[in-house]
């Protein structure tokens, strides 16, 4: 009886397992619902003085986190003061305020263990500022009077301008910030978009020109605020209606953005360093984001090389020929006015020429052949998953609709961007590589060993100019 049992067993436990086996599926048999994103509800107003305010509560932890956008950048500099709104930012964030000398400055900010931050990009002014819910008023009225009445203390305006000096003197430290930087000049010369700060621009800098920034552009209308956290919304408006009811808007110049020059004939530039390997930067001028076929210019971009391991230039280039061990493409898109679309990568000196000849021949193709279904349907899933990581927290939802309000996107960007690229076709990543993607066009710039890069360019029908690194 007892071995009748155990034969039961045994034969109930093996029907079990088949069963169970059999209804198992391998992981690319299974299949769930598609993922989709419910955007946050962010709160939008306005102060009677004309800033924007986008709020959103969260409870979470007991932090409020505060994001400042105004109005100005780098693309408002002139020339001959190149570097001025890196300036005007480092001494805002460490020069005090009227009401507070740069010492006592930090240590409100300390005490309140608070993190902030100043910067500046092509056409903006940002602030960073993250406090403990408990300190939230007196870090608004902090802030606030860091943005109306800036002290820019003599010697702290100093030292920025020595560190600046400072990147001046190591900017040929890196390869890659050569090579931008001698892209940039020959797309968009004699224009802010392609000039860096130099000790003569540095020089023309004064005290004068730090007032002048903030009266041209630190006006309640170029103001926007993105606040998130333990925060009331009514609160944070009564607060700011305290602090900036009575701050009205001045009559400033007109700020028109600088239209873009013609660009330089496109040529090879090959700046020489004894180094081991060379850096390469291949590019033209690209578009800006309210050009209609933003969306496929940013799917075939994936597909050339925006893409990771996914890419065919890094399929190619890397893992087919070992070539380089990391090549990618970007197309920015411009805010206001078309940036560039670059191929960027570095590789041993002796392979420089067969590489760039890569670029252009995978670039060619394509040009000249539709991508295969399972390529796009790979990229466009690939961009529409990853969407959802510029939303990981709370602020980070917050910024990103004002950033896009900012920037005058469409109302509704965020909620059709998903939709727009699964819509994209082979033939629209065909048409728009055909059209915004034009190897011959291309401004080449290789930093590494002349003695070695030159042979091989003999029989370049492009112009091929070995330059004095400045």
């Amino acid at each position: 009886m007892k071995q009748l049992l155990t034969c039961f067993y045994a034969f109930f436990l093996l029907f079990a397992v088949t069963v169970q086996e059999a209804s198992a599926q391998r992981p690319d048999q299974l299949t769930f619902p598609p993922l989709e994103m419910v955007f946050p509800i962010v709160s939008e107003q306005h102060t009677a003085n004309g800033m924007r305010v986008y709020l959103k509560e969260d409870d979470e932890l007991p932090l409020v986190d505060l994001t400042v956008m105004v109005r100005g950048g780098s693309i408002y500099d002139p020339l001959a003061k190149t570097g001025l709104s890196r300036w005007f930012a480092q001494s805002l964030e460490t020069g005090g305020t009227a009401l507070l000398t740069p010492t006592q400055w930090e240590e409100e900010l300390d005490r309140m263990a608070a993190q902030l931050s100043v910067t500046s990009s092509t056409y903006s002014f940002q602030i960073d500022l993250s406090v403990h819910q408990r300190d939230l008023k007196r870090a608004l009225e902090l802030l606030t009077d860091l943005l109306r009445r800036p002290r820019f203390d003599q010697e702290r305006v100093a030292l920025a301008r020595e560190r600046l000096i400072d990147g001046v003197h190591r900017q040929n430290d890196r390869p890659a910030a050569i090579a931008s930087r001698y892209l940039a000049r020959a797309i968009n010369p004699a224009h802010p978009f392609g000039t860096a700060p130099t000790l003569e621009t540095l020089d023309n800098l004064i005290t004068a020109d730090l007032v002048a920034v903030h009266q041209r552009f630190f006006q309640p209308q170029n103001i926007w605020w993105g606040i998130s956290g333990m925060i009331n919304e009514d609160e944070i408006l009564d607060l700011l209606d305290d602090y900036v009811g009575d701050w009205g808007n001045l009559e400033v110049s007109d700020s028109k953005v600088p239209s873009l020059p013609e660009s330089s004939t496109p040529r090879i530039t090959i700046i020489d360093r004894q180094l081991s390997q060379t850096t390469l930067l291949m590019g033209h001028r690209g578009i800006s984001k309210d050009n209609p076929d933003l969306h496929a210019v940013r799917l075939a971009n994936y597909l050339l090389g925006g893409g990771g391991f996914n890419s065919r230039l890094m399929r190619e280039i890397r893992s087919n020929r070992g070539l380089a061990y990391s090549i990618y493409s970007l197309f920015q898109p411009g805010r206001y006015l078309p940036e560039l679309f670059i191929v960027s990568g570095e590789t041993r000196n002796d392979g420089a020429v067969q590489v760039v000849n890569l670029v252009r021949k995978i670039v060619d193709d394509l040009r000249s052949s539709r991508v295969s279904d399972v390529e796009l349907e790979s990229a466009k899933n690939s961009l529409m998953n990853s969407f959802i990581f510029a939303f990981e927290n709370t602020h980070a939802v917050v910024t990103q609709k004002m950033r896009l309000h900012f920037y005058s996107y469409p109302d509704n960007y965020l909620e059709t961007y998903q939709e727009q690229v699964k819509a994209l076709t082979a033939d629209d990543v065909q048409r728009v590589v055909r059209q915004y993607l034009q190897p011959d066009q291309m401004h080449i710039v290789l930093v590494g060993d002349s003695g070695i890069l030159l042979p091989g360019l003999q029989d370049e029908t492009m112009d091929v100019e070995l330059v004095e690194l400045d």
